[in-house]
């Protein structure tokens, strides 16, 4: 490698600095779905060649935050609303299993695990960065997926909660609109007592309420800020 080429990576630190920022710029729904990322720009934005750049991609698509075309050209992942319901579905399938196994299988450690993600979220939400809200939602939920037990449930479990992110961003931003944010922290403390108290019917309701008001204010933030003939109407979720 080139003296010049050294001082480049030195600059941007390689590909993780590219990763982090165009991963948070995502999430955050600073690059908007849909957005082209030419290899060329955003070499010359990071000043760096375009390797680091090429493997940042990569590495994005793994998390399904990219996509990549027929023509090779790169984009942020479309945020597929005619398939949110289906999404839906799953999420609430997975939340709902993992709660419920958690609430009947975990330990003291595990409670400490998930009062603490617990803690970190509500220091999120009275900061009110949708970012930090987000990957703080994600560990707690994560916790409860490994209080569980069941290493394939929380993987698929922490899949959907990937894909979900830039959803949730948008679900964050409608509950502080409406001043109902305090809903986020309410029901996760309901979530740990139920564990807590080991039940599992309890903890199985609580989490499908909790997806179900996802749902509801996506979907009305959706209504209210973009104009689609696509349905939205969720299917019933099974009781």
């Amino acid at each position: 490698m080139s003296e010049e080429a050294e001082t480049k990576r030195a600059k941007g630190t390689g590909w993780k600095s590219v990763y982090e920022t165009l991963r948070t710029e995502i999430l955050a729904l600073t690059l908007t779905p849909g957005q082209l990322l030419d290899e060329n720009s955003l070499a010359e934005r990071f000043d760096m060649s375009r390797s680091p750049v090429r493997e940042a991609l990569i590495r994005l698509a793994g998390e399904e935050l990219v996509v990549t075309l027929s023509n090779r050209s790169t984009i942020v992942a479309p945020i597929e609303v005619a398939t949110f319901p289906k999404y839906v579905e799953a999420l609430d399938i997975a939340q709902r299993m993992n709660t419920r196994l958690a609430a009947q299988l975990r330990t003291d450690a595990d409670l400490k695990a998930i009062a603490k993600r617990q803690k970190e979220f509500e220091t999120a939400v009275k900061g009110a960065n949708h970012l930090q809200m987000s990957e703080a939602n994600k560990q707690f939920h994560m916790a409860i997926a490994k209080a569980g037990k069941n290493a394939y449930l929380a993987s698929f479990y922490e899949r959907l909660l990937n894909q979900g992110q830039r959803m949730l961003h948008l679900h964050f931003e409608y509950l502080e609109r409406t001043h109902e944010g305090y809903l986020l922290t309410d029901e996760h403390n309901q979530m740990l007592e139920a564990i807590r108290a080991g039940n599992a019917d309890l903890a199985d309701e609580l989490a499908h309420a909790h997806t179900r008001q996802f749902q509801d204010n996506f979907i009305n933030f959706m209504r209210e800020n973009y104009t689609t003939d696509v349905s939205l109407a969720p299917r019933k979720a099974a009781e």
